[in-house]
């Protein structure tokens, strides 16, 4: 009985054939595919600590806005035989230089990246800008919370 199983629904014969009803049950496979992937470190939704439902619902969206992105790399990456993290790993070595002339504004520039990085954006169809302009304004992504605490 080894790889045999039975799957039991009260579904009519007319509303879903027994092929549809195998398929379904294989597609949780997916599901199940998909929670695992959104608990690892690429993703990370995990339990935080949030006191606002609005904030845990957007935690939630960005992480399968995560996970949609990493579904896309994947599919733009299949033919390059390597899994996403792998690909991530090597644009991970992309780096961003600041040029400091005395006086003046900084500049940043995206070095030319190497051949295997090229190739991953290349796959993806993502062009790199050459240079960046500076911000005007600091961001902070620090927030004191004291003040919203009861």
């Amino acid at each position: 009985m080894d790889g045999c199983y039975v799957l039991k629904t009260d579904l009519a014969q007319a509303v879903a054939a027994k092929e549809t009803i195998h398929a379904r049950y294989k597609d949780l496979a997916l599901v199940e595919g998909a929670f695992r992937t959104s608990k690892t470190v690429n993703l990370e939704l995990r339990p935080i600590h949030v006191r606002l439902a609005s904030r845990t619902r957007g935690h939630a969206f960005v992480v399968m806005l995560a996970y949609r992105i990493i579904q896309e790399l994947a599919r733009h990456w299949r033919h390059l035989d390597l899994t996403v993290q792998e690909g991530l790993d090597q644009l991970a070595s992309l780096c961003l230089t600041e040029i400091r002339i005395p006086n003046q504004p900084p500049s940043y520039q995206l070095p030319t990246p190497r051949d295997s990085v090229q190739r991953l954006l290349e796959a993806a169809a993502i062009n790199l800008p050459t240079k960046i302009l500076p911000r005007k304004s600091a961001v902070s992504t620090k927030t004191k919370l004291t003040t919203r605490r009861k």
